[in-house]
């Protein structure tokens, strides 16, 4: 059923749409369907209501109770999760710390911890930092992850630290699955890159599976990150938006494109 629910939310939502690391935790290593570490942009360009809509997006996909059957479909019917701020390369925070989740009263507790946590603000944007953040952090994870998934949502390219293919690449020679959440919702403007879903596509997502679902929409937002959350748990790939690939390649932006700017900027 939930299957069938997920296909169908999957086919219905437009896919047109100082460094702080969690302590171990304290249970004993567990064997978990899916361990996920949530990826949240808090940069400048990311303005406080799209930062309280993103925020209580993720809250709210945790209540779901399509959520919580597809978490206890799964062959050992829990998952473990931490939520995560970054900007750039030397801003990234544990907001949520791993927690596993295998009841609704978890989930519960862990949809408040991500809603009742003040909203914060930073500079610059360093995906490739927050790859390499999230990667230690699995070791920290306490399980035995069949899938180990990190769900990164942004909505500008990489400016800052190295470069983004990299520590993409790296993640996924670990074994390490890399989903994307590219923020669209405004014209781009300073700083900003046209066609983000294309650069998410071509330079942060990766490995078996991996699929972004872009949100080009206010009002399709916390739909898409409970459409995400439930395809990443039940390990379903949607299809991807065909249009990405009639984007010319000189439209499509270069994997630097950020870089490209900050450079730009400083030289004129």
């Amino acid at each position: 059923m939930v299957r069938f629910a997920l296909k169908c939310l999957a086919v219905g939502l437009s896919l047109g749409l100082s460094p702080l690391i969690a302590a171990s935790p304290s249970w004993a290593e567990v064997d978990v369907d899916l361990a996920l570490v949530l990826a949240v942009d808090i940069s400048y360009s990311m303005d406080t209501d799209e930062q309280a809509l993103q925020r209580e997006g993720f809250a709210e996909a945790f209540r779901s109770p399509l959520v919580h059957e597809a978490i206890r479909d799964g062959l050992t019917g829990r998952i473990a999760v931490t939520y995560v701020e970054w900007a750039g390369t030397n801003d990234q925070q544990v907001i949520v710390p791993w927690t596993i989740l295998d009841n609704p009263e978890g989930l519960l507790a862990f949809s408040e911890k991500i809603a009742s946590t003040p909203l914060r603000r930073a500079q610059r944007t360093s995906i490739s930092s927050a790859i390499d953040f999230s990667v230690k952090l699995f070791a920290l994870s306490g399980v035995n992850a069949a899938r180990q998934v990190i769900d990164i949502s942004g909505d500008g390219p990489n400016n800052q630290g190295r470069a983004v293919t990299d520590a993409r690449d790296e993640a996924n020679a670990k074994g390490i699955i890399i989903n994307g959440l590219p923020l669209m919702m405004r014209q781009p403007g300073y700083l900003d890159i046209p066609n983000l879903d294309a650069y998410y596509k071509d330079c942060v997502i990766g490995g078996p599976g991996s699929f972004m679902i872009p949100v080009k929409e206010r009002e399709q937002f916390p739909q898409a990150i409970k459409t995400k959350i439930l395809l990443e748990v039940a390990n379903i790939t949607p299809p991807q938006p065909v249009k990405l690939e009639r984007i010319q390649d000189a439209q499509r932006p270069s994997c630097m494109a950020g870089e490209l700017q900050w450079r730009e900027r400083w030289n004129n």
